[in-house]
């Protein structure tokens, strides 16, 4: 749902809090950010699994329909949006195309 209003509104940035602290590549270390490609990759080789793949399919689906750039935030952590929002690290997973 968050996805498609997020194309409806033409959103910037759709930020995905979830209980996961963002992707994580094959060793379980944080992704802070991967492209399309990556994640299609990473989908297909079984990186990403379980239920991590109904929210790379919608920050894929977004993204390819206009949003710049999908943020997969950890909830769970206190001021974890503020993190993302405010410092040049971030706080969770930048998916963009």
């Amino acid at each position: 749902a968050a996805g498609s209003i997020a194309k409806e509104i033409d959103a910037r940035r759709l930020l995905l809090m979830t209980d996961v602290e963002g992707v994580l590549d094959e060793n379980q270390k944080l992704i802070s950010e991967i492209n399309l490609n990556k994640a299609n990759e990473m989908l297909k080789n079984n990186i990403i699994s379980g239920g991590m793949i109904p929210k790379i399919n919608t920050c894929l689906d977004a993204i390819s329909n206009g949003v710049r750039g999908v943020v997969i935030v950890d909830g769970r952590k206190p001021h974890s949006i503020l993190f993302e929002l405010f410092s040049d690290k971030g706080a969770g997973t930048l998916i963009r195309k």
